[in-house]
């Protein structure tokens, strides 16, 4: 009994399993679509109770996958820490923590609801690939991380000595143009802050040609993990 349970839940190998799969992923996109309606401004009372049934009976069936989980993986407390064991808690726990904290509290305790979502991830066979993509490149992406919040502090400084001056309001400090420097280098450009001066507008465009660089080296390098990960696995 436990091993079939086991198959079905854990492994999902069997042809049981396969449907425990499926069951579960719809039931997790139908909680979406239920917790999307619950923001419809109007909402009659037959709908706000049939949507409040509907997640007790959702967060009944996650509880119960998640405590035969709990029970039948060979290793409890490697699940419990886990990821997807930590997903699979928060997508439960904020129905059992609204019952019991101020009700101004409960619209932020909904809003994890939405880590439901990621209880889809441990059903793609595709994010195997997608982990094993980014593992492959995981110093590079330091690295480059590195290098990242490196030119954001030069941008940022750059540009308060070159507009502080011409704009005070603007550019207080080095921490308000950070935000500049973000939507700068990400090529954003929201346009609430921008150069007046020539030397501004010289730096602005020199940290425009670096963000576009910034945008394409990780684009490459995920480019050809990917790439990498796939052949590999045709391979196989």
């Amino acid at each position: 009994m436990i091993h079939t349970l086991r198959n079905i839940v854990i492994e999902g190998n069997t042809k049981n399993g396969r449907r425990f799969d499926l069951f579960i992923q719809s039931l997790i996109l139908l909680s979406l679509i239920s917790f999307s309606l619950e923001t419809l401004p109007n909402l009659d009372s037959k709908t706000k109770e049939l949507l409040r049934i509907f997640e007790v009976i959702s967060v009944s069936i996650f509880s119960i996958e998640y405590l035969l989980r709990v029970i039948l993986t060979k290793k409890p407390l490697s699940y419990i820490f886990s990821f997807f064991g930590i997903i699979d808690l928060l997508a439960i726990l904020p129905f059992y923590l609204a019952s019991g904290v101020d009700l101004r509290s409960i619209r932020v305790f909904r809003m994890f609801r939405l880590f439901r979502i990621f209880k889809l991830l441990k059903y793609n066979d595709a994010i195997d690939r997608v982990s094993l993509a980014f593992n492959s490149i995981k110093k590079e992406l330091v690295v480059f991380a590195v290098a990242t919040i490196f030119l954001l502090y030069v941008s940022a400084v750059g540009i308060y000595y070159c507009e502080n001056p011409s704009q005070p309001e603007q550019f207080k400090s080095v921490f308000h143009s950070l935000w500049w420097a973000v939507t700068t280098l990400t090529t954003v450009g929201y346009g609430d802050m921008y150069p007046i001066t020539v030397g501004g507008k010289l730096f602005t465009t020199f940290v425009v040609f670096i963000g576009m660089g910034m945008v394409a080296i990780p684009t490459g390098l995920l480019a050809s993990a990917f790439s990498k990960t796939f052949n590999d696995k045709t391979i196989d």
